[in-house]
């Protein structure tokens, strides 16, 4: 887990969020992103936002939590960048009307998490909670999407972990899994060609663990798995 509090949360991404600048993590995701005007949503401790800024794009970061918003703009010296806390499963009128004054040709959420007080994860449930919120933020992300004309597209990376070899196959299965929930009825379309793997150092993912229990996952390597997804024409 990331982080039981949100300031364990936060010293878990300043100290992984390093890690990711180092290997250029965050300049690859931000190089993936197409448009101008980016909102995105869960900024974290705002190693993200910095790469989005560093590229020269405009950006609204949202997070409901005020000390990852005090964290991003302490981290952010300069740049066209604007700060809004808020939920995205909860926006209210004042705020939605903020997100739609910014007028976002893309959104973005990026290595989606949040402290277990709020996602309710324990060290035994097997990352289901996690999952499970993860699937409810995505699906009222792009939910929000939908419903604002100027995106486009919504850029989505989390972190996994998959056989390498196979990693045509999982392409396939990242496009399904969003189609089939995330996107479902929403006017978005997503293709092989949109769905991205990039490898991980194995300190990322207690791959151990993973392979344990399943000796012929040999080839399981950790990765950053990224599904960018367009408004259908």
């Amino acid at each position: 887990m990331s982080g039981v509090t949100v300031a364990d949360f936060i010293a878990y991404w300043e100290h992984e969020g390093q890690a990711y600048v180092r290997r250029g993590d965050y300049e690859w995701m931000a190089s993936l992103v197409p448009g101008q005007r980016v909102l995105e949503v869960g900024c974290g401790v705002g190693f993200a936002t910095q790469a989005l800024v560093n590229r020269g794009l405009t950006v609204l970061a949202l997070d409901n939590l005020e000390a990852c918003l005090a964290t991003t703009r302490a981290r952010l010296a300069a740049g066209d960048v604007g700060l809004l806390q808020a939920d995205v499963l909860t926006l209210n009128d004042a705020q939605r009307a903020q997100v739609e004054a910014f007028v976002p040709d893309v959104v973005v959420c990026w290595l989606m998490g949040a402290p277990a007080e709020t996602t309710g994860a324990t060290a035994s449930d097997g990352g289901n909670a996690v999952a499970a919120y993860r699937e409810k933020i995505h699906r009222a992300i792009a939910v929000l999407a939908a419903s604002l004309p100027s995106v486009q597209a919504i850029h989505y990376v989390d972190r996994t972990a998959i056989p390498w070899q196979a990693k045509d196959i999982g392409r396939d299965t990242l496009v399904r899994y969003h189609l089939g929930k995330t996107l479902l009825d929403l006017p978005f379309v997503a293709q092989r060609s949109d769905a991205l793997y990039r490898k991980l150092g194995d300190n990322v993912v207690d791959i151990g663990q993973v392979r344990k229990p399943h000796p012929a996952l040999k080839s399981v390597v950790p990765t950053l798995a990224s599904l960018l997804v367009k408004r259908r024409k």
